[in-house]
């Protein structure tokens, strides 16, 4: 039997009989910050949010203090909306996707720590306001314009490799995990990967090609695209496995040739 194999059957013939769940807190955006700790019976195969929600039903923490409801944003629970990013451990990542199982066995104790991201906004609890990823996607015209509504015929004919391109980029969930552990990101310094990424995407289409100065001027600004540190955090956090260094490195160059040569388009 291997090693995974034996703490496995380890941790399956003697489960914890409570989980300790430790939630950064705060009531507003002007309070000060805490940490409150509640214990819930242990499952098996409990997400990060199955936990929040027996906590939310009973808002009682482990010292038996009464307390208000941990706030939070879920949706799809099935990691495509990418709204219920938190920090979890230490680590971004989805708390719909996070077990509690792998977390209780990846840290050896009965704790999972939760905490708000901290490149976004805390709006209280382990709510955030993204908004500001939403603008960047605004800033580099992250959409194919139409002049209407009407059939407008067959498609562009796009070769496999450039639609498989694409299609990796369109995973794009804006999470934020890449923005989170990104250490150029934060006061508007640096636009961040997904919109990098956003920005390729579009430029890749035969019929997005048309306003591809735009999006490239708009990775230009104090905030742009020059601002990557390559770290490569982005792609060692990011759940959908997006080639963002490469959307980088390949932006970038486009970039560089617009501010050159551009004007001989015009």
């Amino acid at each position: 039997m291997s090693v995974n194999a034996h703490i496995e059957k380890k941790r399956l013939e003697n489960p914890p009989s409570a989980v300790k769940i430790k939630i950064q807190r705060r009531d507003n955006p002007d309070s000060e910050i805490y940490s409150e700790t509640f214990a819930i019976p242990y499952r098996r195969n409990l997400n990060v949010i199955s936990a929040l929600m027996d906590i939310r039903k009973h808002p009682v923490t482990a010292d038996g203090k009464k307390t208000t409801p941990p706030v939070w944003d879920m949706s799809c629970l099935e990691q495509v909306c990418g709204i219920c990013t938190m920090v979890i451990d230490g680590r971004v990542q989805q708390s719909c996707s996070a077990l509690i199982d792998d977390l209780l066995l990846a840290s050896g104790s009965d704790t999972v720590s939760l905490e708000p991201m901290s490149k976004f906004p805390n709006v209280r609890d382990l709510k955030v306001d993204r908004s500001q990823m939403f603008d960047h996607l605004k800033q580099v015209n992250a959409w194919i314009e139409l002049d209407g509504t009407y059939d407008l015929g067959p498609g562009p004919v796009i070769s496999n490799e450039v639609a498989q391109e694409r299609y990796a980029y369109s995973r794009c969930m804006t999470c934020g995990c890449c923005l989170e552990a990104c250490p150029q990101y934060g006061d508007d310094n640096y636009i961040g990967p997904q919109a990098i990424a956003q920005a390729r995407l579009f430029n890749m289409h035969p019929t997005g090609k048309m306003d591809i100065e735009e999006r490239l001027n708009g990775l230009l600004g104090d905030d742009g695209i020059a601002n990557c540190g390559d770290s490569q955090n982005c792609v060692k956090v990011c759940p959908m496995s997006i080639p963002l260094t490469r959307a980088i490195y390949e932006t970038n160059r486009d970039v560089t040739v617009n501010a050159l040569f551009g004007w001989l388009r015009k």
